[in-house]
């Protein structure tokens, strides 16, 4: 079977450092939320000063996903692959050793744009580099950084808790040296595309990867990917930047209690995670998606129904957790690879990405008002988007993956100018 034949150890390699990508986004959203009390009193900040902190980070990775994709669609994506991990290590060394706030939001909005244009680029460039029957594992594998790099970032910020700006620096600077690790192997990285073709390739000609957007074979599977994940996405943000915050404020937990139940997860969805990357280049990857969006889909049902409470939200939280791997982002990012022309998968992805961030952002805005106008209504609607997530993954799986298999070569899709 497909799914089980060996990886050679490059290609694991290339999406090792791919990931990357994902594990300095999550590491600085993350850190960014932990250290933002902090920042607050170290600074003498302002309430106006720490929200724009907060809504710059998810800001800056949208529009950075969405220039960062078509600059490496234009000029090539292993260049664009390379520079921007160094730009996010200079801006998380400008946030680690940051003397005042302005500073800080500096270099924010270095490491937020430069985090940004990593995400579709990196997955873009080991998409390339895989052979059809690869793919999907070597894709999945990102999201297993991207779980470590929460973990990561929340062990530090509880372990470093009572350290005070001591503390956050190390969480942000350890940003910087991953950052700064992950330049120089990439800096060295060959792929066995180019060991064939002697040297990078050519960027595409200004503007023809643009013009190929506009057509069937890309919209389709880019409306279709995002939905998806701008659907699945609400509910999965809500509850990523607002579950300590709902389960205090609505479900009357302790917040040692709403901590810990936030920590005791990580390390099975990690778990999880490294078990849908075994069954991403088989059957069982859109079988067990089936069974994943109901279960998650009565997970929020139950939350709903007991308005938040503490026993429902429990309940919500064991099965939110045992089915997200298998029907959440790592579907997003294996769907788009497998679906996407070639030749626009960092500009259209990079869209998907970026349209869907500013949704979150937008949302994440409202979020603590309706939560506190009606805990019910708020998950009532992140129930609904569930739903629509299922339907769409439903058409992405019977609709659209057929098609690109029956089209798969047994190599990375084309040898497309901008890799």
């Amino acid at each position: 079977m497909a799914g089980t034949r060996p990886i050679p150890k490059p290609l694991w390699k290339a999406a090792a450092l791919s990931g990357m990508a994902s594990y300095l986004d999550a590491g600085l959203i993350v850190s960014i939320s932990v250290n933002l009390a902090i920042y607050r009193d170290s600074y003498d900040m302002g309430v106006w000063m720490a929200g724009a902190i907060s809504a710059i980070v998810t800001g800056c990775i949208a529009v950075g996903s969405l220039v960062g994709g078509r600059l490496a669609d234009l000029f090539g994506r292993r260049r664009v692959y390379n520079w921007d991990i160094f730009c996010f290590a200079l801006g998380a060394i400008v946030i680690t050793l940051a003397p005042d706030d302005i500073t800080l939001l500096i270099g924010v909005l270095v490491a937020g744009l430069a985090a940004g244009a990593d995400l579709p680029t990196s997955l873009a460039v080991v998409s390339d580099a895989a052979p059809s029957w690869a793919r999907g594992r070597l894709i999945a594998f990102t999201q297993v950084m991207w779980m470590l790099g929460i973990a990561v970032a929340i062990f530090l910020g509880f372990v470093l808790s009572t350290t005070g700006m001591t503390g956050a620096r190390l969480i942000t600077g350890q940003l910087a040296v991953a950052a700064l690790v992950t330049w120089a192997l990439r800096s060295r990285l060959k792929l066995s595309d180019e060991q064939d073709t002697g040297a990078e390739t050519a960027a595409a000609p200004p503007g023809s990867s643009l013009k190929n957007i506009w057509t069937r074979a890309a919209l389709l599977p880019m409306t279709a990917t995002f939905v998806f994940y701008v659907t699945w996405g609400l509910g999965a943000n809500t509850f990523g930047q607002f579950g300590t915050y709902l389960l205090v404020t609505v479900s009357d937990a302790s917040q040692s209690l709403a901590t810990g139940i936030n920590l005791a997860f990580i390390p099975i969805g990690v778990l999880l995670t490294f078990a849908f990357v075994r069954v991403a280049d088989t059957p069982w990857r859109d079988r067990l998606f089936h069974v994943a969006a109901v279960v998650q889909i009565l997970a929020f049902v139950i939350a709903s129904l007991t308005a938040g409470a503490l026993v429902g939200m429990l309940v919500f939280f064991v099965l939110y957790q045992l089915s997200n791997p298998f029907a959440g982002e790592a579907n997003y990012k294996v769907w788009s690879q497998l679906t996407l022309p070639a030749d626009t998968r960092g500009t259209t992805q990079g869209f998907t990405y970026a349209l869907s961030r500013g949704v979150f952002a937008v949302a994440a805005f409202f979020t603590p008002a309706l939560a506190d106008y009606s805990p019910a209504v708020l998950l009532w609607t992140i129930t609904a988007c569930m739903t629509a997530a299922a339907f769409a993954g439903v058409f992405i799986i019977r609709v659209l993956v057929p098609r690109a298999t029956g089209a798969a070569q047994d190599r990375a899709d084309l040898r497309v100018p901008s890799t």
